[in-house]
């Protein structure tokens, strides 16, 4: 393929590639953004193969078809409650991806820049691997967190900040010397990068585990904004136009995701990433306050009772609905009530379960139409005129402390208002808090009632009680 058909290629994968962006930005969008993404990225493979430069096909084909049949095997194995394991699994590919890609870049045969081109060039190689392994190993560490390998509680090593500041500077000395040991042939810049390599690995360590439970949605995006950053620095050292495009995009969507989360969450991107808050989910942060009443627990069939007389109901799903994989039995259950002439919608806010729009994703693979998923902007105001609102497996997303109690962990943390509404229950396994470790006063409220136990089984009951 001639150089300007594939520069045509790159720009039609460039279109696709920003029509995916905009069609996943809307529920009713998303799978058609899904279909021009994957058109894209297969456009892009296709140009970038053919390219005139590429001529090991063999070697091409040979890691090409191996990958994405492991990658397409194990990915349709994961459950949709495993989902933010697997995107810091393949944020972490792209950092590993573009260690290599630097290294190769550098250990490669010489090209033909000179001079400042040169050094530009150095400069790319020794930032790219510097992500790279930020983004690598601090995938790997949000990984752990996520799937309960590592503890959710924030590793709080003594002057972690200066710790942090010190190996920065360390590797920009780092990066002085392989710019003016680079220039020559026998790869004497070599030992300034693999330092730098390992001094970025353990920043990427630290950073990760320095951030709580409660952080870790915020985590998810920032390690995507990295994951765009370290391709599109990929894509300078291969002098790759597309990638540079598509690592951008990536980039500085994950950033502006990042930056709305924070914004939910009532807190800055510098504090999440400095870390500390949050611990293991069901214990305590120090200093939170203890029980604050007495629970009212009640049952399926006082539920069950509650939604046949109920006018108005509004669902608010968090990760215990996702764990106890109950969306699809809750579906059948609002569509009972719709079909008897219920409003019933369900509140969704932003941090809600461990990856942004976990909850979306889980609703819109049980089928419920997307005109009744709200976020938590939409909905907030309608709670006093609410009947009926349904807590299933959500804490901190529905704790009043962080209106009422400026001392609370969460103070300030924008929070779905159920207890506005005429009643209110709270489906959980246990009275273990939330990600946040902090006590919700939610649960001793006079119109709040508890229903303990699996919520899948409860759900598969109360499914029972309203089809009777």
């Amino acid at each position: 393929m001639s150089a300007s058909l594939v520069t045509v290629a790159y720009i039609a994968a460039s279109a696709l590639f920003i029509l995916s962006l905009s069609g996943l930005s809307n529920q009713e969008t998303a799978r058609r953004g899904n279909l021009y993404g994957i058109i894209g990225m297969i456009v892009a493979l296709v140009a970038t193969a053919a390219r005139p430069e590429v001529t090991g096909y063999a070697a091409l084909l040979g890691a090409l078809v191996p990958g994405a049949l492991i990658g397409a095997a194990l990915a349709s194995r994961v459950a949709m409650t495993s989902m933010p394991e697997l995107v810091a699994v393949l944020h972490s590919f792209v950092g590993a991806a573009a260690v290599f890609v630097g290294f190769g870049s550098y250990l490669g045969p010489p090209g033909q820049m000179t001079g400042i081109e040169r050094t530009i060039h150095e400069v790319e190689v020794f930032v790219g691997v510097f992500i790279g392994a930020i983004t690598f190993t601090g995938s790997v560490i949000a990984f752990g967190k996520l799937r309960g390998s590592i503890s959710g509680k924030p590793l709080m090593l003594p002057a972690r900040h200066l710790l942090n500041v010190g190996m920065v500077a360390g590797c920009v000395v780092l990066g002085t010397q392989f710019v003016g040991a680079a220039h020559g042939t026998d790869h004497a810049g070599l030992m300034p990068l693999v330092i730098m390599t390992a001094i970025a690995s353990v920043i990427g360590v630290h950073l990760v585990v320095a951030i709580g439970g409660a952080d870790m949605p915020v985590v998810v995006s920032m390690l995507n904004s990295y994951s765009g950053w370290a391709a599109s620095a990929a894509g300078f050292m291969l002098s790759n136009d597309l990638l540079i495009i598509t690592g951008a995009l990536v980039g500085s969507s994950g950033a502006i995701l990042s930056y709305i989360m924070c914004r939910a969450m009532n807190r800055s991107f510098v504090s999440v990433i400095l870390g500390g808050f949050g611990t293991d989910g069901g214990v305590p942060a120090a200093g939170a306050k203890g029980p604050q009443g007495e629970v009212r627990p009640t049952s399926v069939e006082e539920v069950a009772d509650e939604l046949r007389d109920a006018t108005s109901v509004v669902i608010i799903p968090g990760y215990g609905m996702a764990v106890a994989q109950a969306q699809h039995s809750l579906s059948e259950v609002v569509k009972i009530l719709r079909s008897k002439g219920k409003d019933v919608r369900f509140a969704i806010h932003p941090v809600a379960g461990r990856l942004p729009g976990h909850m979306n994703v889980l609703l819109a693979e049980a089928n419920v139409p997307y005109d009744i998923v709200l976020e938590m902007d939409e909905i907030n105001a309608d709670f006093p005129g609410t009947d009926f609102a349904w807590v299933i497996g959500a804490n901190d997303i529905v704790n009043p402390s962080a209106l009422d109690d400026p001392t609370s962990p969460i103070a300030g943390m924008p929070v779905l208002e159920c207890w506005k509404a005429s009643r209110c229950v709270v489906m959980k396994r246990s009275m273990a808090s939330g990600y946040a470790g902090v006590d919700n006063p939610l649960f001793y409220k006079k119109n709040t009632e508890m229903l303990f136990g699996d919520a899948k089984k409860v759900i598969d009951e109360i499914l029972a009680k309203v089809r009777g």
